[in-house]
């Protein structure tokens, strides 16, 4: 599905999320494309025709970044709706946040991102992320559920 199909959809498109642990610390890209250039959060894209969740965000991480990385439980799902002036529906993702531990690769930003790293709890909440990304790594390290 290119970019503009995504543009006032007639249903929710289900994407996934690769929320990849590595000790203590969540990896984050940078977003080098629209929307949201420059802010902080997980790899992914959209499941593909007859791919598992799980395997949709194993394939984006290593699309994306070039890690290895095995699934480990779905965290929980993030509806991202945005809405145009004139209040009709312009984008409308439901976005399965897949918790995997690293295996393999420092990563790289092979595409869709300006910058990959490794952060703890603390370093990411002085990054300029996206609203769910700490509430979703929290979860990812165990420190309880989001706020």
């Amino acid at each position: 599905m290119s970019r503009s199909e995504r543009l006032y959809p007639d249903r929710p498109i289900l994407g996934c999320l690769a929320v990849v642990r590595r000790g203590g610390r969540v990896l984050l890209a940078q977003r080098s494309v629209p929307p949201s250039v420059g802010k902080w959060g997980f790899p992914g894209g959209m499941q593909e025709l007859g791919e598992t969740i799980f395997h949709g965000a194993r394939r984006e991480l290593a699309e994306e970044t070039g890690i290895a990385a095995e699934p480990v439980s779905v965290l929980t799902v993030l509806d991202a709706i945005r809405r145009d002036d004139d209040g009709r529906v312009h984008v409308h993702y439901a976005l399965v946040c897949v918790l995997l531990e690293w295996r393999a690769g420092e990563g790289e930003p092979i595409e869709d991102a300006l910058a990959l790293g490794w952060f703890t709890l603390e370093e990411a909440q002085a990054l300029d992320t996206f609203p769910d990304a700490v509430p979703v790594m929290r979860l990812a390290l165990g420190h309880g559920a989001p706020s």
